[in-house]
């Protein structure tokens, strides 16, 4: 019987965003659910952050930001995904979001919005019912 390998979440915080609280509660949350996390610290460059979803192998991108700069750096981060013929790497954001920007973030690849006073085992469960683990390198 072979047996599916857990969920592996990189947890990032892109531009000069420097509040990672709520992306430190998130990545415990994950943790404590069973996935595999990766947190990678405040101030990360969508570079830096496609660089580690990919030596990491990871199967999702949780990108959580406060300071305006998503619509910059998400669609970045979807970009340097296709570059690098990851596409396969799911991204979901969270944090804070002017209303008419969530569609617009969707449409380049964002696969869902999580808001403030979104349940911690909200996203769980949308993540569990959403995301598998990638065929790629690692099994």
């Amino acid at each position: 019987m072979t047996q599916q390998r857990k969920l592996r979440i990189l947890v990032a915080k892109p531009g000069l965003d420097g509040h990672d609280r709520g992306a430190r509660v998130i990545a415990r949350a994950f943790r404590d659910a069973g996935f595999e996390v990766v947190y990678t610290g405040c101030h990360q460059t969508p570079e830096q952050i496609v660089s580690t979803a990919i030596q990491e192998d990871v199967d999702l991108i949780g990108l959580s930001i406060l300071s305006g700069a998503h619509t910059y750096s998400f669609p970045r981060v979807m970009e340097l995904l296709r570059e690098h013929k990851a596409e396969d790497i799911q991204v979901i954001g969270g944090g804070i979001f002017p209303l008419e920007d969530i569609p617009k973030l969707k449409s380049v690849g964002i696969k869902e919005i999580f808001e403030p006073g979104a349940k911690l085992q909200d996203i769980i469960d949308w993540i569990n019912g959403n995301i598998t683990p990638r065929t790629g390198m690692a099994a």
